[in-house]
């Protein structure tokens, strides 16, 4: 497990989204303006807001059942039939990030899923993956494989790690299909990492062999073995908000923190110990503006 990042102890993940994930509000700048929405994110803010907590690296979702990615993608456009700025946005978001990052050498992450655009039916006809989404084909994943590749392509070294949500084996998802993601990342950067989520288990797996465990937990309550996966870097991620209806799954991007400051430092610590590292979802706001009392929560722990 010689990979710089994995040297890390704790990072930072957001859902920014044309949508919003269950039970979330992420204050969008408009109803229908992904392009809108793109351009008002600050990415000198979310910098600057990581660098003040201490967070080591930073993951953000490309995209999430919709057909609005986060910079544009050709190969996307001429699978989908989408013209420039209609589906993925005009902005190069991902690009701006990595240069507001680099000053202060914070890594970064992406997430992208193994479902695909499948809530834009027509779209999601032409990748060939739509509701009720019960098998994925070697078809689908190549083609969702192809758009993943171009944007490995352009970044480069500059995107550390991989995290693909929606890899199911109850799709029926397997090692061969998995594993024309695996190339796609790799394309541009033969040293990234990358995570295959398989759902949230009350244990740690690491399915579709991948680098490190996709980790995904409602809370932060898994304190992992040392060295518990052979072969695979433990990580936890999980959500530091609280949904508005006070149910204990889903509070992705929400506001509000479930944990004091006293117990993320023991828990961090506690992942570190066993030589793990830990994602800690939080609440951004259109601009890109993170959660006051979250950054209160994280900073320098």
């Amino acid at each position: 497990m010689k990979q710089p990042f994995f040297k890390h102890r704790w990072g930072v993940f957001t859902h920014f989204l044309y949508g919003c994930p269950s039970g979330t509000s992420n204050d969008p700048v408009s109803d229908n303006d992904w392009n809108g929405r793109t351009d008002y994110l600050d990415v000198e803010k979310i910098a600057s807001q990581l660098h003040q907590m201490g967070a080591q690296y930073y993951f953000i979702t490309i995209m999430q059942g919709r057909k609005y990615l986060l910079a544009p993608n050709d190969t996307f456009d001429r699978i989908a039939g989408t013209l420039p700025g209609e589906a993925c946005s005009k902005r190069d978001v991902i690009a701006d990030l990595i240069k507001a990052l680099k000053p202060y050498n914070i890594d970064l992450c992406l997430y992208y899923t193994g479902d695909g655009p499948y809530q834009d039916v027509e779209i999601g006809k032409k990748f060939g993956f739509i509701e009720p989404r019960e098998k994925v084909t070697k078809e689908f994943v190549t083609r969702w494989a192809n758009v993943l590749k171009e944007y490995s392509l352009r970044y480069g070294d500059s995107i550390k790690a991989w995290w693909i949500d929606g890899c199911y084996d109850r799709w029926e998802y397997n090692w061969e299909l998995l594993d024309l993601y695996r190339q796609a990342v790799r394309a541009g950067n033969p040293d990234t990492v990358i995570a295959f989520n398989n759902g949230v288990k009350p244990y740690l797996e690491n399915w579709g062999d991948g680098d490190y465990t996709a980790g995904e937990f409602n809370d932060f309550i898994y304190f992992p073995k040392e060295n518990e996966i052979p072969g695979a870097k433990t990580q936890i991620l999980a959500p530091l908000g609280v949904r508005n209806d006070d149910k204990p799954w889903g509070a992705w991007a929400c506001h509000g923190v479930k944990r004091d400051r006293a117990y993320m430092k023991d828990y961090i610590q506690k992942v570190n110990q066993a030589g793990g590292m830990v994602t800690i979802d939080i609440h951004i706001g259109a601009d890109g503006s993170f959660d006051k009392e979250q950054i209160d929560i994280l900073t320098n722990l």
